[in-house]
């Protein structure tokens, strides 16, 4: 403790409270002979957590250029952190209207793309969760049946990508399609977002086809294969 209170330039007394909490969540352990500390498993699942979503920036960002150079949108990247959706980047459309989101902001899983994606093809308890609460209604056209929420994951599930026109901002829509890994598994998704006139509730299939060759690229960065064996 001592050694801590003297690197992190705090009072021992500071360091004891830090390190009581974190014991008492899991992060850190003690022994109980020589009172020393210790990284605990819920820290080292973190920092897994942490490495996997690094991961996933580092394979999207040559497709987040490309991508918007392509269509001219911007381009979010997203992935499950705490159960929640967050947005872990964007890059700026060319269009003169810009988008207020920003890295670190959460989406709504039935209202947004990414989220759609990540009922799609993230754990199976996400779409039991988001189905346990009622579903806010952030404008008149967002998905809030329960059954028509479902029909439309597994339409997400078979096609590999989602849509959300109107869904969260009247005007607004995005198109997104999942990352996945050497283990063929959900790690996030991207997407390139903006105004109904330029991204319709139907995208074009050269939008599709860009959006969802981007996506394959970072997966193929992560060791992904189309069939794996």
């Amino acid at each position: 403790m001592s050694e801590i209170a003297r690197d992190m330039g705090i009072s021992k007394t500071r360091v004891h409270r830090h390190l009581r909490a974190l014991v008492q969540h899991g992060y850190v352990l003690q022994d109980p002979e020589t009172e020393r500390y210790e990284i605990g498993i819920k820290l080292l699942v973190l920092g897994e957590a942490v490495r996997d979503r690094f991961d996933v920036l580092t394979a999207t960002r040559p497709e987040m250029g490309r991508l918007r150079d392509e269509t001219g949108q911007t381009v979010t990247v997203s992935a499950l952190v705490e159960n929640a959706i967050v947005v872990l980047d964007l890059l700026q459309g060319k269009t003169l209207v810009e988008f207020g989101i920003r890295p670190g902001a959460t989406l709504d899983f039935h209202a947004s793309a990414h989220g759609l994606i990540a009922l799609a093809y993230g754990p199976s308890y996400l779409l039991e969760q988001v189905l346990e609460c009622p579903l806010k209604a952030w404008t008149p056209a967002t998905l809030v049946d329960p059954a028509k929420l479902k029909v439309e994951v597994e339409k997400v599930r078979g096609r590999r990508w989602a849509t959300a026109a109107d869904q969260l901002l009247i005007g607004v829509n995005a198109l997104a399609s999942p990352v996945f890994d050497y283990r063929n598994e959900w790690r996030g998704s991207i997407a390139i977002v903006g105004s109904t006139q330029f991204i319709e509730a139907k995208p074009s299939a050269r939008q599709l086809a860009l959006v969802v060759e981007a996506a394959s690229e970072a997966s193929r960065r992560l060791g992904w294969k189309v069939n794996p064996q």
